[in-house]
């Protein structure tokens, strides 16, 4: 079986994905195409960000015109999840910018429920709320400290700029939403040192930790997130494009897994990294990671999927059936 046979039929999950950043670059050219050319720049293979404020600025620039309503998020949702479909994606966990809802005067339940209803059969989808460490102020305050009301959020994220100061109020609400059923995610690591790995494990409580590669930088920040059973929710070709990693071949993910953390993968913010899941796969590949690396890789996304043991259990016996055949 070829690789790309073999990484198309397992079953996969995405556990990082931030939806704004994930609209089809499609979407964009059918809309206005006289404002997006059909091969923008920073989509080259060689393109890296040189910072970033620069690649927030473009992905901004381009997700912000498109996200004004409830419907554009379920536009661009339905064309996402349909990417996965193709791709055997089984289960996806995706965050929405929670300040959107100010900015577009929709509340942010109306926008979680235009996610939900583009979810196609066969999809597995938990929507996060994704928000800044500097958020929870003026009316924004009221809406984060409601979100444990919201049945159909499965958890939020803390996101953007890395080197802000986490604010205090950031692991008394994440303690909260976590007694009150929501799952409670961290970007660490990756614009920030390991430091911040070990700030979002030990003072957020996070468990799941978005990106985290840095965290190679102190061993006892990597033996702390193995130790606590701690996953890495890792995206290489963004770590590659942003210059976190210099390139496929030094991206800390093989030391990472063989220092016993968890790591799945996944594509962060496809709209502008122009990026697919199963390219993910394949650029490790390129960098020497086995077929036995790589699945268990799959087999990491189902271990922290919040679905059924059933379910679990039956996705991983598939993976294994396909690994089974491809020795």
């Amino acid at each position: 079986m070829s690789f790309d046979s073999y990484i198309r039929s397992l079953p996969k999950t995405e556990t990082h994905l931030h939806i704004e950043g994930a609209l089809p670059y499609e979407l964009l050219r059918a809309w206005k195409p006289e404002l997006y050319p059909e091969n923008p720049y920073f989509h080259a293979a060689d393109f890296r960000y040189p910072n970033f404020v620069k690649f927030d600025e473009i992905l901004l620039g381009h997700a912000l015109p498109w996200f004004v309503s409830a419907e554009r998020y379920h536009e661009a949702a339905k064309a996402i999840f349909a990417k996965h479909v193709a791709q055997n994606v089984r289960y996806v966990e995706t965050s929405f910018h929670l300040p959107v809802c100010g900015f577009i005067n929709t509340p942010g339940q109306e926008i979680v429920a235009a996610i939900r209803s583009a979810v196609p059969p066969g999809l597995e989808v938990r929507i996060f709320a994704g928000m800044a460490r500097t958020d929870y102020r003026d009316a924004m305050r009221d809406v984060i400290d409601d979100l444990g009301n919201w049945d159909e959020l499965a958890g939020v994220d803390v996101h953007g700029l890395e080197t802000l100061p986490t604010e205090p109020w950031l692991a008394r609400v994440w303690a909260r939403l976590r007694s009150e059923g929501k799952i409670t995610k961290a970007h660490a690591g990756e614009f920030d040192g390991a430091q911040r790995v070990r700030e979002a494990i030990e003072d957020l409580g996070a468990t799941r930790i978005q990106h985290g590669v840095r965290a190679i930088e102190d061993p006892a920040v990597v033996e702390l997130a193995a130790e606590r059973g701690v996953t890495f929710d890792v995206c290489p070709l963004s770590n590659v494009k942003l210059q976190v990693a210099r390139s496929m071949a030094e991206h800390p993910l093989r030391a990472l897994m063989k220092a016993g953390v968890r790591c799945t993968i996944s594509t962060d913010d496809p709209l502008v990294f122009a990026n697919t899941l199963v390219d993910e796969y394949a650029a490790l590949a390129d960098a020497g990671f086995t077929r036995a690396e790589l699945t268990r890789l799959v087999r990491n996304g189902w271990e922290v999927a919040d679905v059924p043991a059933a379910v679990r259990d039956a996705m991983v016996a598939e993976i294994d059936r396909f690994a089974g055949k491809s020795d």
